[in-house]
């Protein structure tokens, strides 16, 4: 997670807009997984890596208490500026060192945010923190995203999508591997919880103006990267996709509405009772 101390306000401000968390829909996974393994009442969730705060909200309306941490002040800025309700605590930290009491938490999360942890550090302490039969959540989504439009070819429209998706394949951060989606299944075969679940291709669509879909992937790590490295490319690339993906569709506003299927996959698992 210590990428995010390079972050800018404008980047953070940029997650707030256009960063996705899961509908209530796939979450629901999350709390019925809860509510098998330890039961009401949800007392304290902690959402690790949180960014902006999007995942936090989401958390804040089933718990009676939820921390949301980060590395990142910007982030953590930009999240306080949106954190109306009173259950919401926010706390700069690393995601190796939680300033919470052992065996005090019922739900720890990590939405598109453990890739970047030390990961066996932060899941030793995720056993610290979790409470007997305490559950863990890992969840993110894959780049490649697909779009749909109404009278419009579907496959045109995502062969410009996989474009843009390949052009920054050369800037994927090298501590994520080939695919950030292998971490977590190895952290799957890691943890010794007797009880885990996995599921690997869960299709989440959300409606969002193209400049918002636009807005997502220059979000993501490897865009940023090709900003650091190169801004005049980057912006010749991002208004070259959006101007295809216009064409494409007919249009000539980039707020047109589309729809976004976004390809998530989660990690739950569960404490088990201590001696």
């Amino acid at each position: 997670m210590a990428y995010r101390l390079f972050e800018g306000k404008q980047h953070a401000s940029s997650y707030w807009r256009y960063r996705i968390s899961p509908s209530g829909h796939l979450f629901q996974h999350v709390l019925d997984f809860l509510e098998k393994h330890k039961g009401r009442p949800f007392e304290l969730a902690v959402d690790v890596g949180c960014g902006s705060g999007q995942g936090t909200l989401l958390l804040a309306r089933h718990f009676a208490s939820v921390v949301g941490t980060d590395v990142s002040p910007a982030q953590l800025e930009v999240a306080l500026q949106h954190a109306k309700e009173p259950n919401i605590t926010y706390k700069q930290c690393g995601a190796e060192e939680l300033p919470l009491a052992d065996s005090s938490v019922d739900l720890v999360t990590a939405m598109s945010a453990f890739h970047w942890f030390d990961r066996p550090r932060f899941l030793e302490e995720v056993h610290r923190v979790l409470k007997p039969h305490g559950c863990l959540a890992l969840l993110n989504y894959t780049i490649d995203m697909e779009l749909s439009y109404a009278d419009c070819c579907s496959h045109s429209l995502n062969q410009v999508c996989k474009e843009f998706y390949a052009a920054l394949q050369p800037y994927h951060s090298p501590h994520l591997g080939v695919s950030s989606i292998n971490l977590y299944r190895e952290a799957l075969e890691t943890i010794p919880y007797p009880h885990k679940e996995w599921q690997e291709c869960l299709w989440d669509r959300k409606t969002m103006p193209l400049s918002s879909y636009m807005g997502l992937v220059e979000s993501f790590s490897s865009y940023q990267a090709l900003l650091r490295d190169d801004p005049q490319e980057a912006s010749r690339l991002s208004q070259d996709i959006c101007q295809r993906l216009m064409s494409v569709m007919k249009v000539t506003s980039a707020e047109t509405e589309v729809v976004v299927a976004v390809k998530y996959f989660y990690l739950l698992a569960c404490k088990p009772q201590e001696a």
